[in-house]
């Protein structure tokens, strides 16, 4: 397979440097900074001259945080893997090539359904993805380059907003899907969550609505709980993150706890989430950034760890 190999970008554009400027300007929000126990630990910047490369909205991990899953919202995917120094931080990314996902008949996916935005992986090896437009959710049985199979399409999704549903996609320990909308038309209504178990959709719970900040992905980690990565947009200042981690009951979720909010315009628009346990037992947040396909959006990776897990 045909590697390609990044080095972190060390220049900020011109753009990104107007844009930081701007932060100084704008008035932050009120709702604080970072808390004290998620230290960051790796932020890489990459490019790549090839037209399909961008648009990175999911991202799984293998369980020792060398090796990955890629998934870009127009219906792409790859393998790559991470270099990584003595502590631990990503210092090189290899990344394969890209491939296009596949509908059910085989097919790759044509323009209008290729709007591909979570990625769960099952512990069978099950890849599965949601996409915004049409709200649906399709698996491969042993990894995207697999067999697609459509999971039933409930009422439900299909009354979601054109450009506010599916973005985050996580599976549990037992393999149970789990997805939720970004749902920017609900007004200030909690967020609906969806479980795909038994070949059929419930909606056990919703997960409530705090401030201004919208879903966009989410996993489980290694301690069996939810994590919930939520952004915010503030304009031409740039975006703010935040990772809110859930205890999950049969119907009900408890143990709400804000486990990253990272400062304003700190990173770009961080959409993927995966969720793993390093060799010390802290637990690491590895996050992938979206850049639209515009060239003042930054694709990269920033990676924070969980002090006291």
């Amino acid at each position: 397979m045909r590697r390609r190999h990044f080095r972190a970008l060390t220049r900020a554009p011109t753009v990104a440097l107007l844009a930081a400027w701007l932060v100084l300007l704008l008035p932050a929000p009120r709702t604080g900074a970072e808390p004290p126990r998620a230290e960051l630990v790796s932020s890489i910047g990459w490019r790549l001259d090839d037209p399909r490369f961008g648009g990175f909205s999911g991202i799984e991990l293998s369980a020792d945080g060398l090796s990955f899953t890629l998934l870009s919202d127009r219906g792409t995917w790859a393998r790559g893997g991470f270099t990584r120094d003595a502590r631990g931080a990503i210092v090189g990314v290899t990344l394969g090539p890209l491939h296009p996902l596949r509908d059910p008949a085989g097919r790759r996916l044509d323009r209008s359904t290729t709007d591909s935005e979570g990625l769960a992986i099952a512990p069978d090896g099950t890849a599965c993805v949601s996409f915004e437009r049409p709200a649906q959710v399709l698996c491969h049985a042993g990894g995207l380059g697999g067999p697609a199979r459509r999971l039933p399409v409930p009422t439900a999704f299909a009354r979601m907003p054109d450009n506010g549903a599916l973005e985050a996609l996580a599976v549990d320990r037992a393999g149970r899907l789990y997805t939720l909308p970004e749902d920017r038309a609900a007004g200030r209504e909690d967020f609906p969550v969806f479980r795909f178990a038994g070949g059929r959709w419930h909606q056990p719970f919703a997960i409530p609505r705090r401030g201004r900040f919208l879903p966009v992905g989410a996993d489980f980690g290694p301690d069996d709980r939810l994590y919930l990565l939520e952004r915010a947009f503030f304009g031409p200042a740039g975006f703010r993150s935040r990772v809110r981690a859930f205890t999950l009951a049969e119907g009900a979720i408890a143990g709400e706890e804000v486990v990253l909010q990272t400062p304003l315009g700190q990173h770009g628009n961080l959409e993927g989430i995966a969720v793993w346990r390093e060799r010390s037992g802290a637990i690491r947040l590895t996050m992938v950034a979206d850049d639209n396909f515009l060239f003042f959006q930054r694709n990269g990776i920033v990676e924070y760890r969980l002090r006291g897990d």
